[in-house]
């Protein structure tokens, strides 16, 4: 399995969802990419096979992959302090691949979602990744 995580700012979010991943000791390939270069190198330390950073690494990364994971801004331009550009939520809501996305309440309110601790919707998040 091929899973793409996309994070931005300081990268903890992705940092956290890798972690997890790692945790499980399935067989998977994980790329990095960050928006930045603090994002990018955070994701890395916490286990991931490849690492990018910026708008074309999320373009490219986002047209052959599995599932794409990250914080629920990925999917809107400008969102995440303005870290995520159009052509990058383009390239992530036009992709093929499953999106496993992280309510963040900071940047959206979803109908629905219960409130919970942001490790507690990585675990959720994990568990979809390899539930299907």
């Amino acid at each position: 399995m091929r899973i793409v995580v996309i994070d931005g700012q300081g990268g903890k979010i992705g940092k956290a969802i890798i972690e997890q991943i790692r945790l499980c000791k399935k067989q998977c390939e994980i790329t990095a990419i960050g928006t930045n270069s603090l994002a990018t190198s955070a994701m890395l330390k916490a286990g991931a096979d490849f690492g990018a950073t910026g708008e074309n690494p999320v373009v490219i990364a986002t047209r052959d992959t599995d599932v794409i994971v990250g914080p629920i801004g990925i999917i809107a331009a400008d969102s995440m302090l303005g870290e995520i550009t159009p052509k990058m939520a383009e390239s992530v809501g036009q992709s093929r691949a499953r999106k496993v996305l992280v309510p963040v309440n900071r940047c959206f309110e979803v109908a629905g979602i219960q409130e919970m601790s942001l490790s507690q919707y990585v675990a959720q998040a994990v568990d979809l990744i390899f539930r299907a």
